[in-house]
């Protein structure tokens, strides 16, 4: 059995959506960031990094989404989840690692200024440029990056969840999404699957 470490309103969202999605035989551990558990010595000895999600298999811990996401892919291949051809897998890893790499960092700018500067007028900084940089990057992900009406197309796959996250994230940033139809189509799309209304109730 898989063993999942999650907490709320982290980027645990999205491979919680695909654990649930395929039907994983997975236990579910919340990490309640309030209390700081993420930094417990328990915790801690699963993930060095103090960070969710984090996935315990029998060969050893993942952690980092877009890891978590092509591992869960790959091991439930009949869920045909990622694409065959080479070419096609390498857009869906571009896609992700994009989520991760730029608009994942952008949207910590508004929480987790600590990680980059002590001084609480940069702090006020970075959460000023949020909305602005989030705006930036919908614009992108619906010009470049999305085909609709999922991400990669008419199958949904593992970069579906990460899209929903980060849908997630633009509302909480502040950004208008009136302009972004494939976005807002995606995520009504993805609130019609039973895996993403299980989720939803569970990092509400």
């Amino acid at each position: 059995m898989l063993t999942f470490y999650y907490a709320k309103n982290s980027a645990a969202y999205a491979p919680h959506i695909l654990l649930e999605d395929i039907g994983a035989d997975y236990n579910a551990v919340r990490i309640d960031f309030m209390t700081g558990e993420q930094r417990s010595p328990a915790y801690l000895a699963v993930n060095p990094k103090g960070r969710l999600p984090s996935l315990v298999t029998e060969n050893g811990v993942l952690t980092e989404t877009p890891a978590i996401l092509v591992y869960l892919a790959q091991r439930f291949p009949e869920h045909d989840l990622a694409p065959s051809d080479p070419f096609e897998f390498a857009i869906a890893q571009a896609f992700n690692s994009y989520m991760a790499s730029t608009v994942h960092v952008a949207h910590a700018h508004k929480h987790r200024g600590a990680r980059w500067t002590d001084d609480p007028a940069a702090h006020d900084s970075m959460r000023a440029k949020v909305k602005e940089n989030m705006t930036e990057y919908a614009q992108m992900i619906e010009a470049y990056y999305f085909k609709g009406p999922y991400v990669l197309g008419d199958k949904f796959s593992f970069c579906d969840p990460y899209m929903a996250l980060v849908t997630r994230w633009f509302k909480d940033d502040g950004v208008d999404l009136d302009p972004f139809a494939k976005i807002r189509a995606h995520d009504a799309l993805m609130r019609e699957r039973p895996s993403m209304q299980r989720v939803l109730e569970l990092h509400a």
